[in-house]
């Protein structure tokens, strides 16, 4: 069985339609329609993407764009369910969740003002062979950072930004609320599916009693066969409520993005000064070459004081090489001052874009599970209340 969504990205002065495609193979069937908007007739291409190209595109945008707060996939498999639903990777109702998040994913990339002109991304698109090899031949791979890198730098940084701390806080607690929601929701989820199906029960009795009654039968099956509707209601709404799920778990699985923003912020900063400290020390060594005294006890000092001091020309030769250095140093430290300059506001400046759209997409979404509740207990009054008229009638 597949399933089919549309989607419009527009690129530069190109126009690309796609339509995506799941098959029980593990692999998206994704066909394109390259329109240039100075020409008249398209040029349809069709091909196939599995879920691992999906996270090659995005890890490369992640190593590309560092700045960014890079859209999530959805997830690979289900997690956070009630006991009644399919974790099965390829249950229908599953698939078409991860279909819609893949489709989310990629309007979310098509519609970010960096992302979305980026040409590997475009080629994610359009190409069907080669498209790896042309990703690869990036080498976003050797310049993504180790973890082991990125951890010393988050405890050896001496001036971290508190903006990007305190922004790396709220992610991991922002992760911890979520999770405990999807879970609170989960335990609701199986808790509501047990009241609906007792109301099945409620329908069976009513009809095993109007069997037996002559006046109140036809009123006693007819409250019956509104308790069995009761009942059967519950699959289709539950079902609705795991796409309320689904936009709680993209913002989860969004917080990985910012605590990498604010995790590659650290390590540009502890490279600063890791180069800020060098230069110091090399300035330090400059000095003591000069005046002839050392501040600090080293290996150089003790070998000065059993083998006698340097000649003239030594001195003059290491002085030279510390000028080299120090000139070298200098244009370090003003290079990574500059990239740390600019990843901040640019960095800072998608972090404020990706707080309102989170702003906005979480208030929605909380807003349309609330109407979804309310509308629920409507339909469990408006069934009491059907069973209350039958009643009546008897």
């Amino acid at each position: 069985m597949k399933y089919s969504c549309n989607l419009v990205h527009q690129l530069q002065s190109t126009c690309v339609g796609l339509q995506i495609y799941f098959s029980s193979q593990h692999r998206t069937h994704v066909t394109t329609s390259v329109y240039h908007l100075e020409g008249i007739s398209p040029t349809p291409d069709s091909l196939w993407r599995r879920y691992s190209e999906f996270e090659i595109l995005r890890n490369y945008l992640l190593v590309t764009y560092p700045f960014v707060v890079v859209p999530p996939l959805p997830e690979k498999r289900a997690e956070f369910v009630w006991h009644k639903l399919s974790a099965d990777n390829m249950d229908p109702d599953f698939v078409e969740r991860r279909r819609v998040g893949l489709e989310n994913f990629l309007l979310r990339v098509a519609s970010h003002t960096a992302l979305s002109n980026d040409k590997i991304f475009f080629t994610f698109l359009t190409e069907e062979n080669g498209w790896k090899e042309i990703v690869f031949e990036t080498g976003f791979q050797a310049k993504a950072d180790s973890r082991l890198k990125a951890l010393n730098a988050t405890f050896r940084v001496k001036n971290p930004d508190k903006r990007f701390a305190e922004m790396k806080h709220y992610g991991d607690e922002l992760q911890s609320v979520i999770s405990q929601l999807l879970r609170v929701r989960a335990r609701v989820a199986d808790r509501l599916y047990g009241v609906y199906k007792v109301h099945g029960n409620y329908g069976r009795v009513f009809s095993e009693w109007s069997a037996i009654e002559k006046e109140m039968g036809d009123g006693l099956q007819s409250a019956g066969h509104h308790m069995d509707a009761y009942a059967a209601s519950v699959d289709d709404i539950l079902e609705e409520e795991e796409h309320y799920a689904d936009q709680l778990k993209e913002y989860l699985f969004y917080m990985d993005s910012l605590k990498a923003v604010c995790r590659k912020h650290e390590l540009t900063q502890f490279e600063l000064e890791m180069a800020a400290q060098d230069l110091s020390s090399k300035k330090q060594q400059r000095e003591e070459l000069a005046t002839g005294t050392v501040r600090t006890f080293s290996l150089k000092g003790m070998t000065s004081k059993l083998f006698g001091q340097e000649t003239p020309e030594q001195r003059e030769a290491k002085m030279k090489v510390l000028e080299e250095q120090i000139q070298e140093g200098e244009e370090e430290v003003k290079e990574k001052n500059s990239e740390c300059d600019e990843f901040v506001n640019n960095a800072w400046c998608d972090i404020e874009r990706f707080k309102d759209q989170k702003d906005h997409d979480l208030k929605e979404a909380l807003i349309s599970y609330a109407i979804m509740q309310i509308s629920m207990c409507k339909k469990g009054i408006q069934v009491w209340s059907n069973a209350k008229e039958c009643f009546n009638k008897m």
